[in-house]
């Protein structure tokens, strides 16, 4: 008996619970995600030789909870790896902080981490409850978790600079991102493209656009071409700004490096180019996203009506909207009324009342066919 116990000791602090040795089964992680987290984990231990677990393996559906947004299960999980002896790692902690805190809120997130051993009071557990700080607005706390982090030399990565340069971005406190930034800098932190996007709405927050110019411009020398997002970012500032030609060359670099399998960045470039005022942009695009699918989606859809309307292209609209209808599985009505509207600003009364009434009715047929 104490040989057993001895032995299930050592099985657990090396993270691995179960009757037998060998793979976990695939069965285990469907039951994870249709019940929960601890009440599958038990029934699965009960059921004799083979129903072996690990820390690494549940470590493994905790994050595939979290990406879900299921916070619960994933926290349940946790529990039951502790109330059992599994080791949870330094990452670990600081997952399981961050889940405290959406579940329960920033209080238990704090007395979690006062909990924690020096060991585990690493610059991840430190930087998930700067997350939590910052995420809450809390800005007396989280400018002293800062300072207390720099003290420790806890504070040398991109991530926990980007979290407080995020902060004085919701505070409105602008002007504190560019120093953050130099003090990067000035302690060999390598900035990554995050923080070069806060560095560069700071920038255009404070209406220096030549300054933005010159981030991108260090961005560009220091690591080549940006990715997509940033690019977008670029010419979203720049339509602000009112300089369309310069976001239009901004929107076409974000199309050069985009990864060719990615569908959601033509959601941006059509938005961006029909807020830009250059239509055959947005029809360009619009045929290079219909080259690569066979249908697009609906939001595709969706935001190609906006723009046409946006830009006064009503027959381009029509046809648009009647290839969408053409194709339709579920009728849209949110689509239908972006033809509408266009339809009662341009005083075109009847086919605006016309489509109301076919729309109405094809919703009522989808309706009654899903029902």
């Amino acid at each position: 008996m104490a040989r057993n116990s001895l032995r299930a000791a050592a099985a657990a602090a090396r993270g691995w619970l179960g009757a037998a040795a060998g793979p976990e089964r695939e069965p285990l992680r469907r039951r994870i995600l249709a019940v929960g987290g601890a009440a599958a984990l038990d029934r699965w231990l009960g059921e004799g030789p083979g129903a072996a677990v690990t820390a690494p393996y549940l470590m493994k559906r905790v994050r595939e909870l979290r990406r879900y947004g299921r916070h619960n299960h994933a926290l349940e999980i946790m529990d039951w790896m502790e109330k059992r002896g599994m080791e949870i790692t330094h990452g670990g902690h600081a997952v399981r902080l961050d889940l405290i805190w959406k579940t329960r809120g920033i209080a238990p997130a704090e007395e979690y981490f006062s909990t924690l051993p020096n060991v585990a009071e690493q610059q991840r557990t430190y930087g998930a409850l700067l997350n939590c700080y910052c995420s809450e607005r809390m800005t007396e706390k989280a400018t002293a978790h800062f300072e207390k982090m720099k003290e420790l030399s806890l504070h040398s990565s991109a991530f926990v600079y980007n979290n407080i340069m995020s902060l004085y971005m919701k505070s409105g406190e602008f002007e504190k991102v560019p120093f953050l930034f130099d003090e990067m800098k000035t302690n060999n932190i390598t900035p990554d493209n995050c923080t070069y996007r806060i560095l560069i709405k700071s920038y255009a927050s404070m209406n220096n656009i030549d300054y933005v110019d010159r981030a991108i411009q260090e961005m560009e020398g220091n690591r080549g071409a940006l990715d997509w997002s940033t690019y977008c970012l670029l010419g979203s500032i720049y339509i602000s700004a009112g300089l369309l030609e310069k976001a239009v060359i901004a929107v076409k670099k974000a199309e050069l490096v985009m990864d060719r399998d990615d569908l959601s960045p033509f959601r941006f470039f059509i938005s961006l180019y029909a807020n830009a005022g250059n239509l055959a942009e947005v029809k360009r695009v619009w045929d290079l996203l219909k080259a690569r699918v066979r249908r697009p989606a609906n939001v595709h859809y969706r935001l190609m009506l906006q723009a046409l309307a946006k830009l006064d292209d009503v027959s381009s609209l029509k046809k648009c909207f009647e290839e969408w209808e053409s194709g339709a599985v579920n009728y849209d009505m949110r689509l239908a009324n972006i033809v509408i509207d266009a339809y009662t600003e341009k005083e075109m009364v009847e086919e605006a009342k016309l489509l109301q009434e076919k729309a109405s009715k094809m919703v009522e047929v989808t309706n009654l066919s899903s029902a």
